[in-house]
């Protein structure tokens, strides 16, 4: 295989495996007409069984597995793209699908999102947008995009106290505590299944919650705490001492805007006892509007922002067409 024709390879297997692991949607996979041009290409069947190596047989999704529904229409459509260039079967392609259809549905399921440490964050999360009244019980994806800025900038983070609001499933947070080295990290939410299933992913990646008697002494001092933006008071956030404040896709509507800038006011007010921290918000641009109306409060609040440069970053993966920007708010 030529130089460059390996490299094309290599960069299809990275791809599947980075969009497997991470669930992503089908449609987000290399395009057809390229894969099945390298299918055919490999007249073997080589590729496909390092496809099957990089997805269904990797040992995270071995240990860790989307949900069976996904990988059962990720087999589906990768025998349909086999059998378009092939006449003769692949057996483990259909010993893998006979796998998941004897396999046991889940509302719940794993993402993985592999480190360039080598390790990985991984997260359970429900199968469902939407689930229990809430979007929390999933990753959005300025919470990947923050994630990536804050491996890009350690120094941010390292040897510091982090508070995280609104963490939904905790993708942002593990990779900061993973890759970062923070002294202490806060992860807070409001809704219960939120805090439920925010905990159990600390304790699947291996970090322990400040209440265990064994803590790592390599890991950062983790909490989990319930934070209602509308009801928390100076004195609470205060009591959190922290260095840096984050939030990721929060957001979403002008209730949850307003909500956040009054915790950014109260945050602000903890400037009389100590030195104001920083606070880095990063979204998805939806709607304009919306944006409008957050930096709009923001000046009524008399809260500065600038917006931080565009990161080249590009580990984890999310829709690329999509607009996410990051602010750096002073208090």
């Amino acid at each position: 295989m030529a130089p460059e024709e390996d490299t094309g390879t290599e960069l299809l297997l990275q791809s599947f495996e980075r969009r497997f692991l991470a669930a992503r949607a089908l449609r987000s996979f290399p395009g057809r007409q390229s894969l099945e041009a390298k299918l055919r290409d490999s007249s073997d069947s080589e590729l496909l069984r390092d496809i099957l190596q990089k997805t269904v047989k990797h040992p995270v999704c071995v240990k860790h597995p989307p949900s069976v529904k996904y990988v059962r229409c990720f087999l589906s459509e990768l025998i349909k793209k086999h059998e378009a260039v092939h006449t003769e079967p692949l057996d483990e392609l259909y010993e893998a699908l006979a796998e998941t259809l004897m396999a046991k549905e889940s509302t719940q399921g794993h993402r993985s999102y592999l480190l360039p440490s080598g390790g990985s964050v991984t997260l359970s999360e429900s199968t469902a947008i939407i689930s229990h009244g809430t979007t929390g019980l999933v990753t959005w994806d300025a919470a990947l995009y923050l994630a990536e800025w804050a491996i890009e900038n350690p120094a941010a983070f390292t040897d510091r106290t982090v508070l995280e609001l609104g963490s939904g499933a905790g993708l942002t947070g593990l990779a900061i505590c993973k890759m970062c080295h923070p002294r202490a990290y806060i992860f807070s939410d409001c809704h219960s299944r939120v805090l439920k299933q925010l905990r159990g992913n600390v304790l699947l990646n291996g970090l322990s919650l400040e209440a265990d008697i064994t803590p790592n002494l390599d890991s950062p001092r983790v909490t989990v705490a319930q934070l209602d933006w509308d009801v928390t008071t100076v004195s609470q956030l205060s009591a959190f001492q922290p260095d840096v404040v984050i939030a990721a896709d929060v957001l979403y509507c002008p209730e949850a805007i307003m909500s956040l800038v009054g915790v950014l006011r109260r945050l602000a007010a903890c400037r009389e006892h100590q030195r104001a921290p920083e606070v880095y918000v990063a979204f998805t641009v939806r709607n304009p509007g919306t944006c409008q109306l957050f930096t709009t409060e923001l000046a009524r609040a008399r809260i500065k922002w600038e917006a931080e440069p565009r990161h080249d970053q590009k580990l984890f993966p999310y829709e690329e067409h999509l607009e996410m920007a990051i602010l750096n708010l002073t208090l």
